[in-house]
């Protein structure tokens, strides 16, 4: 903030929130270049003060009040101000703007992303944490996978696995209209079917109104099926993805799992405190077309996407990107982030795998642990 000449950022995006404060009672959290933070809580202040390990925590009755109560706190109006503008609506922007129109407004998500990028031991402890509910996920469904069943009522069982450990249901993301369940569970021709998230795998959902995820289509022999779902631990996220098959798959699809291994394996050889991640994904992506698959990578052709890994933490689309535009960002001590190489085919299915991974001071950790070949189940 000194650096960028920012008197103060705005905080109110509920995952900026928690990192933050460690409660997301709905308010605004002022952060002052110098001085202690005010959170002003509209409500419910008690319930934040309960929740929050903050010290200055007040109640807020409207934007009107808050430039009194920064005074009141010894903050003076700030000239520069900053705000989280890739996820700010433009509605709540202008009422800010009329609560300080003395202000220049300026984007700090940027700052704000960058200072959640890295990880401290705490922070590194729930992804390992969270990492042991998604394998718990992972092993209740070699255990109730039948032919016949849905992909709905699969994502149901393994649902109830997830939220009796503790998972809220569902996943925080950043983008715009990036609304998630828990997890994604497709099978055969489903898992191929792309979506409208900028996902490699979309799945047809239960009604167009919601058309990801799972869907109605049962389960049969002999095609793929994916768990691609998100451990959860004190609000921090992991990724994993697993295939099973009833009986084993189709030649080709298996030899893609195992091409997609392949690129996994790459990255890891490549991967390192330095490393650009937007050269990263070129040459994974590259041996990705070497081995056959420019046509099925990352989604089906017309769908595809331009990443094959992405930061993770209180949300499940942080930074670092490891994709076409990752060149502002090169991996370092701290990092943690998803690799996720997927081969789809249109009408048959999808494979593929997907880790988290921590980048630390003695190298590359893996914090998903799940057994990774496929499983073929009787």
């Amino acid at each position: 903030m000194a650096r960028t000449g920012l008197d103060g950022v705005v905080v109110v995006q509920s995952a900026d929130l928690f990192y933050f404060t460690g409660t997301l009672q709905a308010g605004t959290l002022y952060v002052p270049a110098e001085g202690a933070p005010l959170y002003m809580v509209r409500k419910d202040a008690r319930r934040a003060r309960q929740e929050s390990a903050l010290e200055h925590i007040v109640p807020l009755a409207g934007m009107r009040d808050m430039p009194g109560l920064l005074q009141e706190h010894g903050h003076p109006l700030p000239r520069r101000l900053g705000f989280e503008l890739d996820v700010l609506p433009v509605a709540f922007y202008e009422r800010y703007r009329k609560t300080f129109p003395g202000a220049q407004a300026v984007d700090a998500s940027d700052l704000i992303r960058r200072v959640r990028m890295f990880k401290s031991d705490w922070e590194l402890a729930q992804l390992r944490e969270s990492a042991r509910q998604a394998d718990a996920v992972y092993r209740r469904a070699r255990e109730v996978i039948r032919e016949g069943m849905t992909d709905i009522e699969l994502a149901a069982e393994l649902e109830h696995t997830a939220r009796l450990s503790g998972h809220p249901g569902l996943i925080r993301m950043r983008s715009f209209n990036g609304e998630m369940l828990y997890a994604h569970i497709c099978s055969g021709p489903d898992s191929a079917l792309p979506a409208y998230l900028d996902t490699p795998l979309g799945g047809a959902g239960p009604h167009p109104s919601f058309g990801q995820g799972a869907g109605w289509h049962r389960i049969g022999a002999h095609e793929p099926i994916i768990v691609d779902n998100a451990g959860w631990a004190e609000g921090y996220w992991t990724d994993q993805t697993r295939v099973f098959s009833i009986g084993e798959l189709p030649n080709h699809l298996a030899l893609a799992y195992q091409d997609m291994v392949r690129v996994q394996e790459l990255m890891r050889e490549l991967a390192a405190p330095g490393t650009n991640c937007a050269e990263l994904y070129e040459q994974c992506l590259g041996l990705a077309h070497e081995l056959g698959y420019a046509a099925q990578f990352m989604g089906i052709a017309g769908a595809q996407v331009s990443f094959i890994g992405h930061g993770l933490g209180v949300e499940i689309d942080e930074y670092p990107l490891i994709g076409r535009g990752g060149k502002a960002f090169e991996l370092a001590v701290g990092m943690a982030f998803a690799f996720e190489p997927k081969a789809v085919f249109a009408g048959q299915g999808a494979v593929g795998i997907e880790n988290t991974f921590y980048v630390g001071a003695q190298g590359l950790e893996q914090i998903t642990f799940s057994d990774e070949p496929v499983v073929i189940l009787d």
